[in-house]
């Protein structure tokens, strides 16, 4: 059974910058993509940045690209994502998954999920 848990979610003002870090326990997390995603009140979880399990392609999103960072190192079992130049609209509660298989952003291609760290930007 594969186990995730998120931490690093929290207030911040805009212009600022949080990391999130998700451990991975259970199984190998070498060998698995990893992915963010985000979920804002009455909106639908959204894709942010995905990893492959080697680190040489990233993957983000439009909104996020340039302003957000995902790495991951495989000793630690942890995946990290990087948020600098925080916007009140980045306001989401944040979740880190596993990548089966499929398009590395769509919700469907992840089989397990982590429980989710609030991020907060107040303007």
């Amino acid at each position: 059974q594969v186990q995730l848990v998120e931490s690093g979610g929290g207030l911040v003002e805009a212009g600022g910058s949080l990391r999130l870090s998700c451990v991975v326990s259970g199984r190998t997390f070498s060998g698995r993509n990893m992915g963010w995603f985000r979920q804002a009140p009455g909106k639908e979880r959204e894709f942010v940045a995905a990893i492959n399990f080697l680190r040489t392609s990233t993957y983000y999103a439009d909104s996020v690209k340039g302003r957000f960072t995902i790495s991951r190192d495989n000793a630690k079992n942890t995946a990290y994502l990087q948020m600098n130049s925080l916007r009140p609209e980045d306001t989401a509660v944040y979740y880190c998954a596993t990548h089966n298989r499929g398009a590395f952003a769509s919700r469907e291609s992840y089989d397990n999920w982590g429980q989710g760290t609030q991020v907060t930007v107040s303007s």
